[in-house]
């Protein structure tokens, strides 16, 4: 009964006379040399053995047999036997004092059959549980690999494996030895350059796969324990994602089109304590693909609410860093839009407390404390901004896509947002195309979210000439156009003039006079263009109030009219500002005026058509 040094087993001495096996179809027999007086039956399975072994070293069987007062006690059933009938053969042998060896892969089953046989010291010495023990202790705890073995192999042995604290002594070597590995394997590979003085250390975690055959609640309880010996964060984090890819990756994706049940309560769990293991360890260090990864197997399984808040909140701190495929989550519900937009909107609150959070100094609540995660800048807030301008053109074109969540996306993002309002103005205009029962007001509460003042000459050349956008808007762009084009011209005039006023010898000279001239027929024309900009607004609100007993009364004749005089009015609105287009020219510039704005049109006209094209 000895064991070697080196060898992963303990082998048994034998009898003299090796055991002979048979299988008839309701009995094993163990031995056939001598005639057998006792049947035990295990799980429907029938063992014809002699008393004396088994009483001579279990407990159980020896006081069922003082129980039974009857001393041709011929047959016993043993009820709820740990490891089944596998591991009630493997103790009968044990006590016939068979030939086999303890094993990793089956020192779990043993010591749990000889728990519930009660083998103990009391009835013979070195009996099961001692061996059983012994081998944990010497070969099995002391080594990681075989940690995870015996761990594996506890799988069905629930709760005598609990009781007899097995789980419990595998989980703490298995965190035990990974540190003790680490920490041996970066000081053998520690490498110093003596020129930069930088440490770099080397070391890969083998046990990081091996991690991912454990049971979803013996692997969390491994983690946690690695958490407090102190293993690396990223190994911990690779493990996790490594878990989740191999244990998930048979859950394909669900469409909006597909209905009922595709997964079941296993799936669920191991997504729900995989994320709970984030926020529960505070584990920082997995990446937001992987988040974003975990969201949509959340989702797809049908994970608990807590579990969804907990990885949106985690994307929300670096929402910076995210792509625009990842925020395309595919909606599971048969009745809404294609994208589950209502993500996306808690992820963005997320980002946007976050940054409240931060300007007033307080810590996130999650634990990120890295210098872009505790203080975030203003081009953060620009990135998300661009990020949800993209997002906001690609869930545009969605016909099932309501109004109220696409203006909410929209108004969630504060104005110092953009920069410039091009790609949000691109993604209302989509829309509108997208969607062309829209109410008049609702396309104006729609447009009123876009800025004319920050749309690039591009974009408000092509607004000007955009036949889906109200009215209002259109005089909206035109007029901030002819602000910007005064502006323009004050700001590149005003060095010409004073150049002009000066001669080369540095004084006035006589040139002035002209100049003088020049510059009040100048503000004549500003006045006129300002007058001309009110007759513009007055015309505007007769159009809208014919408009408005139109529609009362049902006159489609009067459609026409209101169409003609809409025409009428924007060739009027073109024609005024073909005049500012020439404003502040000298005298010659007047004369070609017709010319110039013919020019103009056409280039405007090409401009808009090459707009989207880069767009």
């Amino acid at each position: 009964m000895g064991m070697g040094s080196d060898s992963a087993a303990f082998p048994f001495s034998t009898t003299t006379t090796s055991p002979r096996f048979c299988n008839p179809i309701s009995h094993r027999r163990i031995f056939s040399d001598v005639a057998e007086d006792l049947t035990v039956s295990v799980d429907g399975q029938s063992f014809l053995l002699h008393k004396f072994p088994l009483v001579s070293r279990c407990g159980r069987v020896r006081k069922m047999v003082v129980d039974s007062k009857d001393p041709d006690l011929l047959k016993l059933e043993l009820v709820n036997v740990p490891g089944g009938a596998f591991a009630f053969e493997l103790a009968a042998k044990f006590c016939y004092g068979s030939n086999f060896e303890i094993t990793t892969a089956n020192v779990a089953h043993l010591r749990c059959v000889a728990e519930y046989l009660e083998m103990t010291e009391d009835y013979q010495e070195e009996n099961l549980i001692f061996r059983t023990e012994t081998y944990l202790n010497e070969i099995v705890l002391k080594n990681l690999d075989k940690s995870l073995e015996v761990l594996c192999k506890c799988d069905g042995l629930d709760p005598s494996v609990e009781e007899v604290g097995l789980v419990d002594r595998c989980v703490d070597a298995i965190a035990m030895n990974a540190s003790k590995e680490q920490l041996v394997s970066g000081l053998a590979h520690l490498e110093c350059h003596v020129g930069s003085g930088k440490l770099h250390m080397h070391s890969q975690d083998w046990w990081v796969e091996d991690l991912s055959a454990l049971r979803i609640d013996h692997y969390r309880r491994v983690i946690s324990a690695m958490r407090k010996t102190g293993v690396r964060p990223e190994s911990i984090g690779t493990s996790i994602t490594h878990y989740a890819q191999t244990s998930l990756k048979g859950v394909e994706r669900r469409h909006v089109w597909d209905s009922g049940p595709f997964v079941g309560d296993d799936q669920r769990m191991v997504v729900e304590t995989l994320i709970n293991l984030l926020a529960t360890e505070n584990i920082t260090t997995v990446t937001l693909s992987f988040l974003f990864g975990m969201l949509r197997m959340a989702i797809e399984v049908d994970a608990s609410l807590d579990c969804r808040i907990e990885v949106e909140k985690r994307i929300g701190l670096q929402l910076e860093m995210a792509s625009l495929d990842d925020l395309l989550i595919p909606s599971t519900q048969t009745s809404d839009s294609m994208f589950d937009v209502d993500t996306v909107h808690r992820i963005l609150v997320n980002f946007l407390q976050r940054i409240d959070e931060d300007d007033s100094g307080e810590l996130s609540p999650c634990g990120y404390d890295s210098e872009g995660l505790k203080s975030p800048s203003h081009s953060s807030v620009l990135k998300v901004g661009r990020l949800m301008d993209g997002y906001l053109a690609e869930i545009a074109p969605d016909p099932y896509l309501k109004l109220q969540k696409f203006m909410a996306l929209i108004e969630l993002l504060p104005d110092y947002a953009r920069i410039v309002d091009d790609g949000l103005y691109r993604a209302i205009d989509i829309y509108l195309k997208a969607h062309p029962s829209l109410t008049e007001s609702e396309c104006k509460k729609l447009c009123k979210l876009i800025d004319c003042q920050k749309l690039s000459p591009d974009a408000s050349s092509h607004a000007a000439q955009n036949d889906r956008l109200p009215i209002q808007m259109v005089v909206r762009v035109l007029y901030f156009e002819q602000l910007r084009l005064k502006s323009s011209f004050s700001g590149g005039g005003s060095g010409g003039l004073s150049q002009r006023f000066m001669c080369s010898s540095g004084v006035p000279s006589s040139c002035v006079s002209p100049q003088r001239d020049n510059y009040a027929s100048l503000r004549r024309e500003n006045r006129e263009l300002k007058l001309e900009i009110s007759r513009m607004r007055v015309r505007l609100t007769e159009l809208e109030r014919e408009q408005g007993l139109m529609k009362q009364q049902g006159m489609r004749g009067g459609e026409g009219r209101a169409g003609e005089h809409g025409r009428a009015f924007l060739a009027s609105l073109s024609r005024g500002f073909g005049r500012i287009s020439m404003f502040g020219g000298p005298e010659k510039r007047r004369k070609k005026s017709s010319q110039g704005s013919e020019g103009k049109n056409r280039r405007r006209h090409k401009a808009s058509e090459a707009y989207w094209n880069q767009h």
